[in-house]
C-alpha cells in the first residue's frame, strides 16, 4: 500500500521536524497486512535519514513500535496499518517520540506525569472512524510523557478475531490492562479523570474574575470567545469537550465560505482561532451551578468556582436516547449513534436505524453501502427527511422502511440480536432479527443544571431575548441550548457573536461591581 507522491512530499517535510533519531521495530509475517505494514515503515525510513527499521517480535503480528534510538521503548505501538483517519496519529507519534513537545497545557502534563501505577492501554479502531484519532493521540501522548503508560492502537480490520472475541461493536473501544476501560470519543482530560488524575479545584478558585466567561466550547462558545477577546476584555472559556457535538459530525457542507469540511477538522480550526487570542481555555470541566451574587459564580463538578462579570452559556445539545429496554445494556455492543464511526464494524450484517429525519435517513443511506440490509423505523406515518434524501433512500435495494413503527425493546444476549417494535396502526408487536441498532432521533439541550435557575421553555431550552440575554442579569446564552428556531452550526456561530456583543454592551452600560480585594 504505497503512499502517493503528494503524501510523500508532505510527509518528508514533516519528518524534517524530527528532533532525534528513531527506530521503528516491526513485527511482520507473510500475510497481506504484514506486507502493507512493512511497506509503510520502509517508506518512512526512505523519507528520513533519522528513521531506521529493525525487525523484532512484538505481542501482535503485524505491528510496529516507535522508539527513540538508544533509549528505552516509548510504549507507542501500532498494530495494523495506521492509514485513513489514523495517519495523523502516526505522524504525531513520530514527532512526539522524537522529542517534539505535544501541544497540551502544563497542568495537563503534570497530571500525566503524576500517574505512578503502570497501565497498558489498547485502543480498537476502524480507519474510517473520525472519533478514534482523538483517543489514540491522547493515549500516545500519555505514553510518551510517562514511562508507566504504554499504548497500542489495534486496527479492527486487521484483528477481526480479537474484535469478535471481545464483542467489540463500537469504536473507539479502549482496554486497560486487559479489562474494558471505555468506549466512544474521549479527550485526554476525560481519560485522566477516569484514571483518578483529576484537576485541583484551587486551580480555578485562585483565578482572577473574568469580564466574560463562556461555558461551552462548540461553535457558539468559540464564536463568543473570539468576539469578546477581540474587544480586549478578560475572557475565559470552560468546556467539557472543545467542539462539542460537532466532533461527532462527519460531512459539513453548509458553512458559508467553506465548501465542505469534516467535524473534527472544523473543530480544530475553531480551537486554533480561539487560541489566537488571550482566552483562558479550561477543558474537560463540567459546570454544575450558575448563581448571581455581586459577580456571576460558576461552580464546577470538581468543586472549583469561577467568577465573572458576565457569563455566556453555550452548552449545546446531545443525542436523544430512545429510553427503551436494552438501549443502555447494549451500548457499544450493537447499539450505536455514529454510523460513520461504527458502520464498518457491521459489514455484511443486518442493522436497523431508528429515526426518519435527515440524520436517520442519511445514516441509513450511509450504512446501506456497508451492511447487508438496513431497516429504517419511523414512529410517525411518514418520514421527516428532505425529499431528495428520501428519494435516494427508496432507490436502494437493501433498505426497508417501516413507518408507524414504535420501538419497544432492543434485544440481545452479550450483543444485540434484534429489535421489537409495535405497529401503531394495528397495535401488533413484531420482532426484527439483526445485529445492530443506530439511534438517530434528535437532540436534547444540555441544560439540566439550570433547572430552577433560569427561565427555560417546555423543551428545557434557555429562553433568550434578541441580545442573547437570559432571565438572570449578566447571564447570556447562545447555540443549540437556547430556544433558537433552528439548530445549525452557522446559526450557532451567529448567536455566539450576538451573545458576546450583548455581554459586552451589558458590561459597559451596567454598574457591574468589581470584586473586593481581600
Amino acid at each position: 500500500m504505497a503512499l502517493d507522491a503528494n503524501i510523500k512530499g508532505q510527509l518528508k517535510q514533516l519528518l524534517a521536524l524530527l528532533e532525534s533519531d528513531l527506530v521503528l521495530k516491526v513485527s511482520v509475517g507473510d500475510d497481506k497486512v504484514s506486507k502493507e505494514t512493512l511497506e509503510l515503515v520502509n517508506e518512512l525510513a526512505e523519507l528520513s535519514p533519522r528513521i531506521t527499521v529493525e525487525h523484532t517480535q512484538l505481542e501482535r503480528t503485524p505491528s510496529f513500535s516507535i522508539n527513540k534510538a538508544g533509549s528505552e521503548e516509548s510504549g507507542v505501538v501500532f498494530a495494523g496499518v495506521p492509514l485513513g483517519h489514523e495517519f495523523n496519529s502516526l505522524v504525531l507519534a513520530l514527532l512526539q517520540v522524537s522529542g517534539r513537545a505535544p501541544k497540551i497545557e502544563d497542568t495537563t502534563i503534570k497530571r500525566i506525569e503524576a500517574i505512578t501505577k503502570p497501565v497498558h492501554f489498547e485502543t480498537y479502531v476502524s480507519l474510517t472512524c473520525h472519533n478514534c484519532p482523538d483517543v489514540v493521540q491522547a493515549l500516545n501522548i500519555m505514553s510518551v510523557l510517562n514511562p508507566n503508560i504504554t499504548h497500542t492502537m489495534v486496527e479492527g480490520g486487521a484483528y477481526q478475531s480479537e474484535v469478535k472475541e471481545k464483542d467489540i461493536m463500537g469504536v473507539p473501544t479502549v482496554y486497560a490492562d486487559g479489562e474494558f476501560f471505555e468506549s466512544g470519543r474521549m479527550s485526554l482530560e476525560e481519560i485522566l479523570n477516569k484514571l483518578g488524575a483529576t484537576s485541583d479545584p484551587s486551580e480555578f478558585n485562585d483565578k482572577e474574575p473574568f469580564d466574560v466567561l463562556v461555558v461551552g466550547g462548540g461553535p457558539a462558545g468559540a464564536s463568543a470567545a473570539v468576539y469578546t477577546a477581540r474587544k480586549g476584555i478578560r475572557t475565559g472559556l470552560v468546556a467539557e469537550r472543545f467542539g462539542g457535538q460537532v466532533n461527532d459530525t462527519l460531512a459539513i457542507e453548509n458553512i458559508i465560505g467553506i465548501k465542505e469540511t469534516e467535524g473534527p477538522a472544523f473543530v480544530a480550526s475553531l480551537e486554533a482561532h480561539v487560541e489566537a487570542y488571550p482566552v483562558d481555555i479550561m477543558k474537560d470541566q463540567r459546570v454544575v451551578k450558575v448563581a448571581k451574587n455581586d459577580l456571576v459564580e460558576v461552580t464546577l463538578e470538581n468543586g472549583g468556582v469561577l467568577k465573572s462579570k458576565t457569563v455566556i452559556l453555550s452548552t449545546g445539545a446531545r443525542y436523544r436516547q430512545l429510553g427503551v429496554l436494552g438501549e443502555q445494556e447494549f451500548k457499544t455492543k450493537g447499539v450505536a449513534y455514529c454510523p460513520h464511526c461504527d458502520g464498518p464494524l457491521f459489514k455484511g450484517k443486518d442493522v436497523a436505524v431508528v429515526g426518519g429525519g435527515n440524520s436517520g435517513v442519511e445514516a441509513a443511506i450511509d450504512l446501506a453501502g456497508v451492511v447487508n440490509h438496513v431497516t429504517l423505523l419511523q414512529r410517525g406515518p411518514e418520514l421527516k427527511a428532505d425529499s431528495v434524501l428520501q428519494n435516494r433512500l427508496r432507490s436502494l435495494p437493501n433498505v426497508t422502511i417501516l413507518t408507524n413503527a414504535l420501538t419497544k425493546e432492543i434485544t440481545g444476549d452479550k450483543t444485540v440480536n434484534g429489535l421489537t417494535y409495535i405497529d401503531r396502526q394495528t397495535n401488533e408487536e413484531h420482532h426484527l432479527t439483526l445485529e445492530g441498532v443506530f439511534i438517530q432521533i434528535g437532540l436534547l439541550p444540555n441544560t439540566e443544571f439550570l433547572q430552577g435557575t433560569l427561565e427555560l421553555n417546555k423543551l428545557n431550552e434557555i429562553i433568550v431575548d434578541p441580545h442573547g440575554a437570559t432571565s438572570m442579569p449578566g447571564v447570556f446564552a447562545a447555540g443549540d441550548c437556547t430556544n433558537s428556531a433552528y439548530k445549525q452550526i452557522v446559526i450557532s456561530i451567529g448567536s455566539g457573536a450576538t451573545a458576546a456583543l450583548g455581554a459586552f454592551d451589558y458590561i459597559i452600560r451596567s454598574d457591574v461591581k468589581e470584586p473586593v480585594q481581600a
